[in-house]
């Protein structure tokens, strides 16, 4: 299996090994089908610089495309549900940096080929809001942010509702896992066998699950007004 390594030191401190394309796209096509499905919800606790959320992203957009891109707010509305969709932790605040960047380079590519003339500011802003409060500097393993002071982290569920409306609800960390039949899976992910359907944020199954209380909704706001309306 071919890894990655930026440095010693970094696999000393914090046991970083990267995992590279080739193996990634095999264990992604394990869960072929979610991958490809533009609202299926993935978390990935060590992220890294994104190896895993941006194949995920690119999968997804490419189905976007093909249903929607003949339509430019569908292709809007549909990308941006894609990105809320993916979730990262890492530890590291230049990997945590450079994974949003990268996931908005692969939305970025693709809107400005289908829309060269008539792409807009606010989808993108959009889409870096959302990837700011998706990819997390924390630690995966006490739950908490990496920036002084330390706090719970907290992961916002996005979900269209009215056409082009964006609601969001926010949830802490620690509440998701309280369910202790989601806490192991999570803390130890295996993405070759699943993704994270069963905890109650990534579950669309229709399963009975646990259902936690959000810390905070949000009103609906037009999906292009949200990183102007919402901090």
């Amino acid at each position: 299996m071919e890894k990655q390594v930026i440095s010693k030191k970094r696999v000393a401190d914090h046991g970083e090994v990267l995992t590279g394309k080739r193996e990634v796209n095999a264990m992604l096509d394990l869960v072929k089908q979610e991958t490809e499905r533009i609202e299926s919800r993935f978390l990935e606790p060590a992220c890294g610089n994104g190896n895993f959320l941006a194949v995920i992203l690119e999968r997804k957009l490419a189905v976007v495309e093909k249903r929607y891109g003949m339509s430019q707010l569908d292709f809007e509305r549909y990308a941006v549900l894609a990105i809320s969709s993916l979730y990262g932790i890492d530890i590291l605040s230049d990997n945590v940096s450079q994974c949003r960047e990268r996931l908005f380079d692969v939305f970025d590519e693709t809107y400005e080929r289908l829309f060269p003339s008539s792409s807009k500011a606010g989808c993108r802003d959009a889409v870096r809001f959302i990837l700011a409060r998706n990819i997390i500097w924390g630690d995966a393993l006490d739950l908490k942010t990496c920036n002084k002071p330390r706090e719970p982290i907290i992961f916002s569920e996005w979900s269209f509702i009215q056409g082009s409306l964006l609601k969001r609800r926010d949830f802490t960390f620690h509440r998701l896992l309280q369910h202790e039949e989601t806490r192991e899976y999570l803390l130890f992910p295996e993405l070759k066998k699943k993704s994270v359907e069963q905890l109650p944020l990534f579950s669309d199954l229709g399963d009975d699950v646990f259902i936690p209380t959000p810390e905070k909704e949000y009103p609906p706001v037009h999906f292009m007004e949200i990183a102007h309306v919402q901090q």
